[in-house]
């Protein structure tokens, strides 16, 4: 696995997308998923440069956030209300889904004596198998997060759209981008990230207003 060609590639990438509708490439954070992957090429993407990174699993991204601490560490995956004791280094929780995560999670802040990021999950592609919100359901639950539970910073919306060719994709990505403009409307102004787009989808996700791309089989598959 050639890990510095590869991140070059997706970063040449990320630009292209950029380019197409007229953004700043600054304006696109790339977050490594590191989950298949082991502490030493967590470490040479940290030095290639790399400082974001997601992990699925809470006890991993605990020990690595600890391993790591130079780094931003995101939980991305599903968060159960009895692993939230373990989140107090994490720069953001990508999946706030329901009124009692919101619960324990700002019970944990206090204790802590922290602003907690979190963004909201949407499941926009209405799958089963997907965790999330309902998009009808995200301003009104916003809105209460904002007014009960102080001590969580809504930073913006994540989503993941289904796995289908890159093009059928997109539909899904718009919506969920014009559902962040009216939260950013509506609710909190300042809540500005859009994380949507993975490594198969990643570049419509970005030509449809994503800030955040969470990548990782394209950061480490082999060159075919």
């Amino acid at each position: 696995m050639n890990l510095s060609q590869n991140l070059e590639i997706i970063r040449s990438r990320i630009d292209q997308a950029c380019a197409r509708v007229n953004r700043d490439p600054k304006s696109v954070k790339l977050i490594a998923v590191t989950k298949s992957v082991d502490d030493a090429t967590v470490k040479q993407l940290i030095e290639l440069g790399l400082n974001s990174f997601g992990e699925n699993r809470v006890q991993l991204a605990k020990r690595r956030s600890e391993a790591f601490p130079q780094s931003d560490w995101h939980l991305i995956g599903t968060l159960q209300t009895n692993k939230v004791k373990y989140c107090r280094n994490f720069s953001l929780i990508h999946s706030l889904d329901r009124v009692k995560l919101a619960e324990e999670l700002n019970k944990y802040a206090v204790r802590w004596d922290k602003q907690v990021d979190v963004l909201i999950q949407v499941n926009i592609s209405n799958e089963a198998s997907k965790h999330g919100l309902k998009p009808n359901e995200v301003i009104e639950f916003a809105k209460l997060v904002t007014e009960e539970y102080t001590s969580l910073n809504i930073c913006g919306l994540m989503g993941m759209a289904p796995f289908v060719e890159p093009a059928a994709v997109r539909p899904y990505f718009r919506a969920l981008a014009q559902l962040h403009e009216q939260l950013k409307r509506e609710v909190k102004e300042d809540a500005d990230i859009l994380s949507m787009g993975m490594s198969n989808d990643f570049e419509v996700a970005i030509e449809e207003g994503a800030t955040m791309v969470r990548i990782g089989s394209a950061l480490f598959t082999e060159e075919e």
